[in-house]
């Protein structure tokens, strides 16, 4: 029989912590532990946070009766760490350096490692990073744009994304790299990305305003617009890059960032709320048709996910777009959890080799294009 691995998943998020413990596929339990800002708002550094950190889940454990004694691994999610190949990468020095010192983001999920190293030297157990926020599958072709200084970057979800393309992938008895998928993540954000055969090589970047606007971010807006308002006086650079990724889109229309509310609006005869709802699907649509394009047409699915995609209107309406590109397919919800255990157990089973991570980016400039 296939050994039932114990695996603990942690994911530090801004204002929250989630853990889960595993045996296997079975989930033993889930905690999510939401933060006061005004909490966090006194630790000066993220890196102080670790053992506000550390005692919320010692509380958890305590409260859940549970113990690690004879944990097989944590699996943890980590930022800040330079553009990596997908997959599962063992905890390294080097990786937990650039955690600890948030090399090239400040993000509380670089609290992911040193969590679970302080708890590795209590019950012992190794250590995954599975499909860190920094995976850049991209082809080059996709990363250019109009000024030959800027680059489009690959910031789209990996962690649930490709877990959904696993998922799918095995429900048609076909492992991930043996399919071309359309995975459309639609949450608080919203990424929309082309998986071709286990590389996920198109994906707007949602950090950055780039792709369809989302509940809180304002995604493609007319670039010579974006400038005079730049220069208007009107805005500080701040201001202006919070309306584009905290305060844009859903919310800077509609004054809510809930779709449940919005689509509540649309049944009372709201006709602003249903324009600009239905030109959220509608751009979600057009992400759509530009990731059939980077397949050449050659698509198995579409895989509708994230906690929008409970809502039926919009995976209606969305399905009328692009089911003529291939089945539809929706899988609501997020995995993030189950993602961090699953890519832990593949490692351990030997069904999936630990990546070792260099701190050399994949991908960094186009000038060996140019030489």
């Amino acid at each position: 029989m296939k050994k039932a691995y114990r695996i603990f998943a942690i994911n530090p998020g801004s204002t929250s912590t989630k853990v889960a413990l595993f045996e296997g596929e079975k989930k033993i339990f889930q905690t999510n532990v939401d933060h006061a800002a005004e909490t966090l708002k006194g630790f000066r550094e993220i890196a102080d946070q670790l053992p506000f950190r550390m005692e919320t889940i010692r509380q958890v454990l305590r409260e859940q009766n549970i113990s690690l004694e004879g944990v097989d691994a944590y699996s943890c999610i980590c930022g800040a760490l330079v553009s990596m190949e997908g997959g599962v990468y063992q905890l390294n020095d080097q990786l937990l350096e650039h955690a600890r010192t948030c090399f090239t983001a400040r993000h509380p999920n670089t609290l992911g490692p040193q969590i679970a190293v302080e708890l590795q030297r209590e019950f012992g157990g190794e250590i995954f990073c599975v499909n860190p926020p920094d995976i850049d599958e991209l082809d080059d072709v996709e990363r250019v744009c109009g000024f030959h200084e800027l680059y489009r970057q690959s910031k789209g979800h990996p962690l649930n994304q490709k877990e959904n393309c696993i998922r799918y992938a095995a429900s048609q008895g076909k492992r991930y790299d043996e399919m071309n998928l359309i995975c459309c993540h639609i949450g608080g954000g919203v990424t929309v990305a082309a998986h071709r055969k286990g590389r996920m090589c198109c994906v707007n970047d949602a950090m950055n305003g780039d792709g369809p606007m989302a509940p809180t971010r304002a995604g493609w807006l007319p670039a010579a617009d974006l400038v005079k308002l730049c220069f208007s006086g009107e805005y500080t650079q701040q201001e202006l890059y919070n309306r584009i990724t905290k305060t844009g889109g859903l919310v800077d229309h509609l004054g809510v960032s809930d779709a449940r509310e919005i689509v509540e609006r649309i049944k009372a005869g709201d006709r602003y709320a249903k324009l600009v709802y239905d030109a959220f699907i509608y751009q979600i649509a057009k992400a759509v048709g530009g990731c059939a394009t980077a397949l050449k047409g050659q698509v198995d699915a579409i895989i509708l996910t994230g906690g929008i995609a409970h809502d039926p209107y919009l995976v209606n309406a969305l399905t009328e777009y692009i089911s003529f590109l291939a089945p539809v397919v929706t899988q609501a919800g997020e995995f993030e959890m189950e993602a961090l255990a699953a890519g832990a157990i593949r490692v351990l089973s030997g069904e999936e080799p630990a990546l070792e991570y260099t701190g050399i980016p994949v991908w960094s400039s186009f000038d060996a294009y140019r030489k």
